[in-house]
């Protein structure tokens, strides 16, 4: 399976003018040739795909990459509680290529963009 660690970190936006390397992701994803993740390798092996969030200093909350039934791809960190999930805005049709944009909504409900800032096959 071709696994892909990549991590995100916060582009600039409203309060974070130069972005923030301190808040982001960092995932394992199933990518195929065009870098857009694989539904089919995921379906496979979904537990090889973590996240990991870190956010300014706080305790690092680790999950897994899920796809509800309606398709769309989440980070659960519980999966007894449907309320600690983070949605990725169309996350299936992104390309995870070094200088990318990914929009994800947090904890807090509100939308956020990160950016891609390294891409390496896993293991």
């Amino acid at each position: 399976m071709p696994l892909y660690n990549v991590r995100l970190e916060m582009a600039r936006e409203p309060g974070f003018p130069e972005g923030n390397k301190n808040r982001g992701y960092i995932l394992v994803l199933p990518l195929g040739d065009d870098m857009k993740i694989d539904g089919a390798e995921w379906k496979k092996h979904p537990e090889a795909c973590t996240v990991e969030r870190f956010w300014d200093g706080e305790r690092a909350e680790l999950g897994y990459l899920e796809r509800h039934k309606k398709g769309q791809w989440v980070f659960d960190y519980d999966f007894d509680d449907d309320e600690d999930e983070e949605s990725g805005f169309r996350l299936g049709e992104h390309s995870f290529n070094k200088g990318e944009y990914v929009s994800i909504s947090g904890h807090d409900g509100k939308m956020h963009t990160f950016t891609v800032v390294a891409v390496s096959p896993a293991g």
